[in-house]
């Protein structure tokens, strides 16, 4: 095979702390052990000053919103050239990655992260009229690619359902799954999460914005027949000071740790270290952090979704979108012991060398198709923005 230079043209990459950052980063690691080039493409981020010589930063502006994402300027300092264009945003960074693969003649493929109509509530305009756009765009940018990468066949049939009629295949995102296997169950860690000896944790891990539905999360906890128990939520975002006061309505705000991001090197023996898992999302396109839990021997409790389905199997109790429901749950969960037997074959599914050689697959049968010409002269043109 030849070596392969992968453009990942990405809206989000370091600092940024999120599942689609930590996908990009078990991709590329795949990518490099098998041989290969991967080049971020990602926007400048003020103050943040890159390790590798692989991430090529285009300039941006900040956005008008209270987020830590930047708006894109669509313009590359210096020629680039790769074999493979691969997008991980319908936005300026995505369509400056189609831009590149039109102009070079190399294929475009675009992994479908995340379901934009379910954060029309960033954006300040009427709600449906958001929706409709990010639906409309979504299917536009979808179309344009040679393929698309979907994580779950529910995204996959909803990708149809919007009107998507490229090539779609169903790669789940990755992880190092070897890594979060190593997790270990730490008093000490627990102790500084406010766990006292004898009392049980409830875990949750992600993004702290209000299209998670942590609230649903926080009155299942406020439900729980144990007073002793303590509710961990690791992570961050916009939404955190609103949780915090729902926290204090719902009575648990004294039983309730917000204990910010983790490094990620730290979340293995987090999802260990806890008794329980709660997971309440229902506007995930997969859900990374329901792998990590799982590759790391935690007992899952889920909120009912054809992906969280797809992704758990029988690994997990998984209940529908109830508070009640969900304590009655995580209570049976508190009292077994041990992680679901299924744990392990569940998680190896997701491991990221697999997935980035089903994903190298991809790239090249769209190479071959690009026939007739010689693939060792694909990748050979330039792109200046």
């Amino acid at each position: 095979m030849n070596v392969l230079r992968v453009g990942l043209f990405t809206e989000c990459y370091h600092p940024i702390r999120n599942g689609i950052v930590a996908s990009l980063d078990a991709l590329s690691f795949a990518l490099r052990a098998r041989g290969h080039d991967a080049i971020f493409v990602t926007p400048e981020m003020p103050g943040y000053r890159d390790t590798s010589d692989d991430v090529v930063r285009v300039p941006s502006l900040p956005l008008p919103t209270r987020t830590s994402y930047r708006l894109t300027v669509p313009y590359l300092s210096k020629a680039q050239s790769f074999s493979i264009v691969h997008t991980h945003s319908p936005f300026i960074t995505g369509w400056l990655g189609a831009r590149v693969a039109r102009r070079t003649n190399v294929p475009l493929v675009f992994t479908y992260h995340t379901q934009l109509e379910e954060y029309a509530h960033y954006v300040p305009f009427e709600a449906h009229a958001t929706r409709t756009a990010a639906s409309q765009l979504t299917r536009s940018y979808a179309n344009a690619a040679d393929a698309v990468i979907v994580p779950t066949l529910s995204m996959r049939a909803r990708l149809r359902d919007l009107g998507v009629r490229t090539r779609i295949e169903v790669v789940p995102s990755g992880i190092d799954v070897a890594l979060f296997a190593r997790g270990r169950r730490s008093n000490a860690l627990r102790q500084r999460l406010g766990v006292a000896p004898g009392e049980s944790m409830i875990l949750s891990v992600g993004r702290l914005g209000r299209e998670k539905n942590l609230e649903l999360s926080i009155e299942a906890f406020a439900k729980l027949g144990d007073p002793s128990a303590r509710f961990v939520i690791v992570g961050d975002g916009p939404h955190r000071e609103a949780l915090q006061r729902f926290a204090a309505r719902a009575g648990v705000e004294s039983r309730t740790t917000f204990a910010r991001e983790f490094d990620r090197s730290a979340l293995p023996d987090a999802y260990a270290s806890a008794d329980a898992f709660i997971f309440t999302s229902v506007s995930e396109t997969q859900g990374l952090v329901l792998v990590e839990a799982l590759a790391a021997g935690a007992r899952i409790v889920a909120v009912d979704t054809p992906q969280t389905r797809e992704v758990l199997g029988g690994a997990a109790e998984i209940v529908r979108s109830d508070a009640a429901e969900l304590a009655a749950a995580l209570e049976r969960t508190l009292a077994s012991s041990g992680a679901p037997a299924e744990s392990d074959a569940v998680a190896r599914r997701f491991d990221a060398v697999a997935v980035g050689d089903r994903i190298l697959s991809l790239y090249q049968d769209l190479l071959h198709a690009r026939a007739p010409e010689p693939l060792a002269a694909i990748g050979a043109g330039t792109a200046r923005l």
